[in-house]
Formats: structure tokens, C-alpha cells, sequence
């Protein structure tokens, strides 16, 4: 049967088994624009009055409105205007209104990635600010101390703002439960210090930090204090379907808000995993997930329930920006075919490096299937890097990665394997059966 996956900015068509397993995320059609949505949202919101209500009473200073970085794709051109609007009509003037985008560790954005992600209309008319989490001079130390009994630092003009509005994407995520939310602010708006205990070595060896499980896992619960710490007077978060189209919008307070898009991401994007297959093949979502390999691991953990213990996983993306910043591209290189070594290593708090934690996590599936049966395929690097990557890495001609699937495909399914299918990567992220 032919099935359609994401990748880059193209897609692939892969001819697979009648008898293989395809798990796709199921939401409900869409009834309303995604204009209309929004400003229901605002109007109408989940533990909090509405947003033109609320900015009533705010104090003194900026109206900071955080917003993901580039590799989230949440459609800013079309959900901003909305908010904006809002806001202004609340009788907040343009020149008190800063856009934030919580970079985290990311590197900053570019102009012409403020142009696609937000439009010309708001990158012309309204200030844009990137995080940055090494500028010390950008940064301030809360008062009392996160879940973890630690202190946190954030960006200054955020704690600082008069009023502040957070905004994201829910979907799966395969450290925190759930994106969204209080991920905006950490480690969306956090120091390098600060994640480094969010993203260090204990909370990700932590088995609940994964997909769908919200219930003591430690990232969640982190990220969470931080966010309460540094105060969230208003959220809107959307859920996108597997068009990247706007399903639902729900604002108002920080965690009923983010808890309602859980509940109804978990029951459309989270299938239930009954027998795990022999084989499993996922895309890491497209652009613009998928153009770094640090990235394109959510693909291969999310997928992880879905395939026995020594299975094989095939994994596919763009990396049109090669393997990610140059931490992490340190990190691969090192410890190139030496993942248990690496985890010995990062044992040890005082040994901590940005960008470790993408590494962890691709442990999670070396451990399972082992590293002679978990590969990669992508036209977007050449050899030297893939030689970094502790997988078996497939090279693709561009243009051919269709085809170098397909090829993959044939051989490695025999008679009477399982095969289950991720065409949306981890947009849909399956869970272990209760």
C-alpha cells in the first residue's frame, strides 16, 4: 500500500506491506478558521478571565508575548494578529509590546525567519527580541527555589514585563510529557545553568520523562516551578493536525490551559501500543523539524513503544542544516560509536556540556535496538558527519531518498515480520498499553 510521509519540505511515497501497522494521529475536523478559533480562545478562556479583561489590571511595564523559535511549525501569521488586536484594543499601544521568541538553547533567529514565521505586517510594526541564554547582561536570578530545590535564572525583560502572555504548540513531546505551555518559559526563556539541571543527566534517565506522562515526570514538574516562579498571567497554546493546520486554541491560566490541550493531544496523537512490531519505519517530521539530526532524534525515541527490544528502526530526515549547533556536533563526534562510555561520562554532574541531552535521549534507542539496528537515511549529510552519528547512517543523492527507503524497506521486512509505520514522526507518539 502507498503511504505518504513528511520530509523536509517534500514528501515520500513508500510502497509498504497490505499487513503493516500505520499509526497516524486522529483529530477531529476543523469547523472553524483558525481566526476564529483563536479569538474564541481569548474570549473564552480556562481558568482565567479573558485576555482583554485581564490586561485591565496589569502593571506597570511591556506586554512580553513569548513565542517559539523557528522549529516549531505554528502558523505566528495567522495566530498573532488575532492576539495582537486583542491586546491593543485593551488600550496597550504598539511601542509597549515586545514579541520574545523563546529561543532556549536554539541559536537565535534570523530577519528572514521572522518574515515567515510572523509576517511582514508585525515584523515591520512591532519590536521582536530574541533569548539568549549565554548573555548574562539579558538574564536575572528568581527569588525562592524550583521543584528541584535549585535557583533559576530567566530572561530579565520577561520577569520584568507588566504583563506576560506565553504561547506554544501541544503536541507529544518525548522529554516533558506534552510542548506547550510551561516550555515557553523553561527552557524556552532560561539560562544555560538553569536547563542544564532541566535537561541533565538524572531527570532524562528518569523513565517517565517521555512522551504522554505528565504524573511525576521530573522535566514537567521543573519546567512548571519555573514558570510559576516567574508568573504567566496569560497562556494561548494551539494544536496542530498532520496538515499543520489549527484543530484547537485554548487560553487562559498557565496550567488548566496547557492541562485541557494535554487531555485532548493524549487522546488524539498518543495510540495505545498493544504488541510491539519487528520493525518500525518513522519520518522526524518534516520541516521544520527535521533539519537538524539533533532534532530528528524525537523521531526515532518517540517511536520507541512501538518496537521490540533488538528490533530494527528506520528513521528519515532532511538535516538540511546539518547535525545541529556545534555542542552537540562536538558531542556526536567524540563519542562517535561510543554511546555507553557517554553515559558513563555524563554521570557525573561536573561533566555537563549544552546540546548532552539530545545524545541521552538517542541512547534510549541504541539501548533498545542496539546500534547496528537503528539507521538513518538523508540527503542533507555527507559522510564525515554521518560517520558521528553512532547509527548505521544511510547517504542519499538528493532526490533519492524515496528510493533509498523503498530499497531498505524490501530488504529488511521478510515474511511474517511486523512493521509499524509513523508517517507524521513524532507528531504521533505511541505510549505502552495500562
Amino acid at each position: 500500500m502507498k503511504t505518504c510521509f513528511w520530509c523536509g519540505k517534500n514528501t515520500v511515497t513508500l510502497d509498504l506491506p497490505d499487513n503493516a501497522t500505520i499509526y497516524t494521529s486522529s483529530y477531529p475536523e476543523i469547523t472553524q478558521p483558525p481566526g476564529a478559533l483563536i479569538s474564541e480562545a481569548l474570549s473564552n478562556p480556562v481558568g482565567a478571565p479573558p485576555l482583554k479583561a485581564a490586561l485591565k489590571q496589569r502593571r506597570d511595564g511591556e506586554v512580553v508575548i513569548v513565542v517559539s523559535d523557528i522549529t516549531r511549525p505554528i502558523p505566528y501569521a495567522t495566530i498573532l494578529p488575532v492576539l495582537l488586536q486583542q491586546i491593543e484594543s485593551a488600550g496597550v499601544g504598539r511601542d509597549s509590546i515586545v514579541i520574545l521568541v523563546a529561543t532556549g538553547m536554539h541559536r537565535p533567529s534570523t530577519s528572514a525567519e521572522h518574515r515567515e514565521m510572523f509576517g511582514e505586517g508585525v515584523v515591520r510594526n512591532y519590536t521582536i527580541v530574541d533569548h539568549q541564554a549565554d548573555d548574562a547582561d539579558s538574564l536575572v536570578e528568581l527569588p525562592g527555589t524550583s521543584w528541584s530545590g535549585n535557583k533559576a535564572q530567566l530572561n530579565a525583560r520577561y520577569v520584568n514585563a507588566g504583563f506576560r502572555i506565553i504561547t506554544g504548540l501541544v503536541e507529544p513531546h518525548f522529554m516533558a510529557g506534552f510542548s506547550g505551555g510551561r516550555k515557553a518559559v523553561c527552557p524556552g526563556l532560561a539560562s544555560l545553568a538553569t536547563v542544564c539541571r532541566f535537561h541533565g543527566y538524572d531527570f532524562l534517565a528518569d523513565p517517565r520523562a517521555c512522551n504522554g506522562v505528565l504524573e511525576d515526570n521530573p522535566c514537567h514538574c521543573e519546567s512548571l516551578s519555573v514558570a510559576k516562579l516567574a508568573g504567566v498571567e496569560f497562556s494561548l497554546n494551539v494544536v496542530l493536525n498532520d496538515d499543520r493546520k489549527v484543530v484547537r486554541a485554548y487560553a487562559g491560566e498557565l496550567e488548566a490551559a496547557h492541562g485541557a490541550a494535554c487531555d485532548f493531544v493524549r487522546h488524539c496523537a498518543c495510540p495505545q501500543i498493544d504488541t510491539p512490531a519487528d520493525v518500525v519505519l518513522t519520518s522526524c517530521g518534516g520541516y521544520p523539524l527535521d533539519t537538524t539530526f539533533y532534532q530528528c532524534v524525537k523521531g526515532m525515541v518517540s517511536c520507541l513503544p512501538a518496537v521490540k527490544p533488538g528490533g530494527v528502526l528506520i528513521a528519515f530526515g532532511s538535516c538540511s542544516e546539518g547535525i545541529g549547533g556545534p555542542e552537540y556536533a562536538d558531542i556526536m563526534r567524540q563519542y562517535a560509536g561510543r554511546w555507553e562510555e557517554f553515559l558513563r561520562v555524563i554521570r557525573d554532574p561536573a561533566r555537563f556540556v549544552k546540546d548532552q541531552w539530545e545524545f541521552q535521549m538517542q541512547c534510549r534507542a541504541l539501548a533498545k535496538v542496539g546500534s547496528e539496528n537503528l539507521h538513518f537515511v538523508t540527503d542533507g549529510l555527507g559522510l564525515p558527519d554521518l560517520d558521528a552519528l553512532s547509527l548505521v547512517a544511510h547517504h542519499a543523492e538528493r532526490g533519492t531518498v524515496e528510493c533509498v527507503l523503498q530499497e531498505m524497506v524490501n530488504n529488511t521486512v521478510q515474511d511474517g515480520d511486523r512493521l509499524a509505520v509513523f508517517p507524521e514522526g513524532p507528531y504521533c507518539a505511541p505510549v505502552e498499553k495500562l
